[in-house]
């Protein structure tokens, strides 16, 4: 308590013992730290090294810490965790309202410090190295799948310069690797059949990567209790569990399932003003990754659908207002995805890769 309105701020290390809450800006290698008293007073401003930022923060009293989630914010949130402090992470989009001059350092510390304080804020759990590590398994495996993609493409196209084209799908894509690997087709010239096979020794590579990364998500959610009772869900399969499971690392922070489909940006964007409301399409908020596997598996519920029944599967063919199967499949979705993880149903479908010959 403050008494009077008067503090004592003579010398550095006094100051410094008046910490109460800390705003630190991060970065790849100055960080900048703002911190107030118990009266909201500034007692604390200063510019650190990357190599200097755990030596510092050792030396305080336990201390509230706003960060904004960005690179590298879930790794300095467990270490200053670990040194007793409390560490909270805030979404950026919601911290910048606090800034109050022009963009710089300084005045983004001093933001994290406002915007920590504040009672409505909404912080983001801090994720395990484990969380982590799964995370970047999906990062990579999507990399690949990408560069597979690309890779098709790049064969399909090289060969449609010289007359060859194929169906798609897999099916196409073995017509066009059973060309390249007859020698006596004399469509596709000696020098040109030289360098697409450096295209299909590397399409192989990366099919066997992504067989290898597909092995090791469904051990993961065999092994793993949470990964198994979402798996349980209609089109909830190894990719969509093990990232759902390592996105979301307290599924206590939101109040409903429906909740959780707003912060996937699974529901309408809302315009409202002068009492007239107007509802936008999909709001596409957070993690753009985790939504895309969503919408597949619901589009995958569609597909087969017709062939099931059952309460979920003739809701599922209620006819929808929209009258394309790939709409109805994202709104479906939207209304029965999340808020429905505990209902009971059947195993969602298992990863399909295609194979490379």
């Amino acid at each position: 308590m403050c008494q009077g309105g008067i503090v004592n701020t003579h010398g550095r290390e006094t100051s410094m013992m008046q910490v109460t809450t800390i705003g630190l800006d991060i970065a790849k290698s100055v960080f900048q730290v703002h911190g107030i008293d118990g009266c909201g007073r500034v007692v604390l401003r200063k510019r650190l090294a990357r190599t200097k930022v755990l030596a510092f923060f050792a030396n305080l009293p336990r201390c509230l810490i706003g960060l904004e989630a960005c690179g590298g914010a879930h790794h300095w949130a467990r270490e200053l965790t670990r040194l007793g402090h409390d560490a909270r992470l805030m979404p950026p989009q919601y911290v910048k309202a606090f800034v109050k001059t022009n963009k710089h350092d300084a005045a983004d510390a001093e933001a994290c410090c406002e915007a920590v304080q504040r009672l409505s804020m909404r912080f983001v759990p801090v994720k395990t190295e484990a969380q982590q590590a799964t995370l970047m398994l999906h990062r990579v495996r999507d990399q690949l799948i990408g560069q597979r993609t690309a890779t098709i493409n790049a064969l399909r196209g090289h060969l449609a310069e010289l007359g060859i084209v194929a169906a798609q799908r897999q099916a196409g894509l073995s017509t066009l690797l059973a060309a390249l690997g007859a020698a006596e087709d004399d469509r596709i010239p000696p020098l040109a059949r030289e360098v697409l096979q450096t295209l299909v020794a590397h399409l192989r590579a990366l099919a066997a990567k992504i067989a290898a990364l597909d092995r090791r998500l469904i051990a993961m959610t065999r092994s793993d209790p949470i990964c198994r009772a979402l798996m349980a869900v209609p089109g909830v399969g190894p990719v969509i569990a093990s990232a759902f499971a390592a996105s979301v690392p307290d599924a206590t922070a939101f109040r409903s399932g429906r909740h959780l489909a707003a912060w996937l940006g699974l529901v309408p964007g809302q315009h409202r003003t002068a009492g007239k409301a107007l509802r936008l399409g999909l709001s596409k908020r957070g993690d753009a990754y985790l939504r895309r596997q969503l919408i597949h598996g619901a589009r995958a519920l569609v597909r087969v659908s017709q062939r099931r029944e059952g309460k979920l599967w003739s809701w599922i063919n209620t006819p929808a207002p929209t009258a394309t199967v790939q709409r109805r499949g994202c709104g479906r979705r939207q209304q029965a995805g999340p808020h429905h993880l505990g209902d009971p149903a059947p195993r969602g479908r298992p990863i399909v890769r295609p194979e490379i010959a």
